[in-house]
């Protein structure tokens, strides 16, 4: 056990992170463990690779991820934000090399090949992007010479104008959702938040024009009689039926058989059909304890860039959660997006590690100096020295 006498950084670091939302990270991790290995195996052989080819490289970036959740958590607001930013410069500089240089898979340049990983640039953006702008619009607040609300706007171009030039228009939705969750709990005025409106639906609009595989989708979830290719949502909401409420039983699923990105994207569904829609509703309720218990730890803080940058976080963990669930039960248009920590991919995992680490670094308790009668006390208010009897 570790002493409340012991005033090292680890002790310091268990005395004052949130335990239940770290172990419900951690629970997650886990459990994405236990779906790797009912969904991956079929993948890896389907195309050549040994059975647990996935399964070995999930849990070989679990590792890496607790280390980067472990260590990022330990940071205080002000290295939360330094390190944002040298993740986020160096990320756009990738995002940036990745349109000349990346991979091309199935007809869009996200993936950079760095020292023999194939990385995703995008992914390590997106917390270090929210945790910026959640700076730049408390600067605004605070200091009139600071125009930080334009600079917000600024990232905000250079990162959507990057994105769609991938393309990746999921990725974009999610930024720009998480963008106007900041924006919003910074105090935005009415007439921004008309523009927005404004700009936003313009953007759905120019990408239904623009893209055709977008419109296909959007056509394709409005009127699935209209033609196109439905197979992955019409086998994962079969396999879901297939599951009942207790699930067919550990590796006796079928879906993951058949299904392309049974590993990635429809993971929510073999899980569904091996362990039932029980399984489910405790995974969504494990998901919404992460996300409620964030954000009342973020509404609960007084500093104004704790507060936004923890909660745009939060949310924008939440949102990535709603989406993939959300398409596996044809709730919404299809859309290529990791189940957090469930799903297999390297730069996700990484990435999520990092995202949630920030969160509980930003959550953790801290202690501010009281002023006493005699001047200041470095002393915590529950540790405050209980004065002698007769004592003024």
């Amino acid at each position: 056990m570790v002493s409340r006498a012991d005033r090292g950084v680890f002790a310091e670091w268990w005395w004052t992170v949130d335990k239940f939302l770290l172990a419900g990270v951690i629970g997650l991790m886990l459990i994405g463990v236990v779906l790797s290995l009912a969904g991956s195996p079929p993948v890896a052989e389907r195309i050549g690779l040994d059975s647990f080819h996935f399964v070995e490289r999930h849990v070989a970036f679990l590792i890496p991820a607790i280390a980067i959740l472990i260590a990022t958590s330990l940071l205080s607001p002000r290295d939360v934000r330094r390190v944002a930013l040298i993740v986020f410069v160096v990320s756009i500089v990738l995002m940036f090399a990745t349109l000349f240089i990346g991979q091309e898979v199935k007809g869009a340049r996200r993936w950079i090949n760095v020292i023999g990983f194939s990385l995703q640039p995008s992914e390590f953006m997106k917390p270090a992007f929210v945790v910026l702008c959640a700076w730049l619009f408390t600067e605004n607040t605070r200091r009139s010479d600071i125009p930080g609300n334009i600079f917000g706007v600024l990232l905000l171009g250079i990162v959507v104008s990057l994105l769609v030039a991938q393309p990746d228009l999921g990725q974009t939705m999610l930024v720009v959702v998480s963008w106007a969750v900041v924006f919003f709990m910074a105090g935005l005025s009415w007439y921004w938040i008309g523009a927005l409106a404004v700009l936003a639906a313009g953007g759905v609009v120019a990408a239904y024009t623009v893209f055709p595989h977008f419109a296909s989708r959007i056509n394709r979830f409005l009127d699935p009689g209209a033609g196109g290719d439905t197979f992955q949502v019409d086998t994962a909401l079969e396999s879901i039926r297939n599951g009942g409420l207790l699930g067919r039983g550990p590796g006796e699923g079928l879906v993951k058989r058949i299904l392309p990105d049974s590993h990635t994207d429809f993971i929510f569904a073999v899980g569904a059909e091996e362990f039932g829609v029980i399984f489910c509703i405790l995974l969504v309720m494990l998901f919404a304890f992460v996300v409620i218990r964030g954000l009342a730890h973020s509404l609960r803080n007084e500093d104004a860039f704790v507060r936004i940058a923890s909660a745009g976080l939060i949310v924008l963990f939440g949102v990535q959660s709603g989406i993939n669930m959300s398409v596996n039960l044809n709730l919404m248009p299809a859309k290529g997006m990791t189940l957090p920590f469930i799903s297999y991919g390297g730069s996700s995992m990484l990435a999520l590690a990092f995202q949630m680490g920030l969160v509980l670094a930003l959550t953790r308790r801290r202690y501010e100096p009281v002023r006493l009668t005699t001047g200041f006390s470095a002393f915590p208010a529950d540790r405050l020295p209980t004065p002698k009897a007769g004592a003024v």
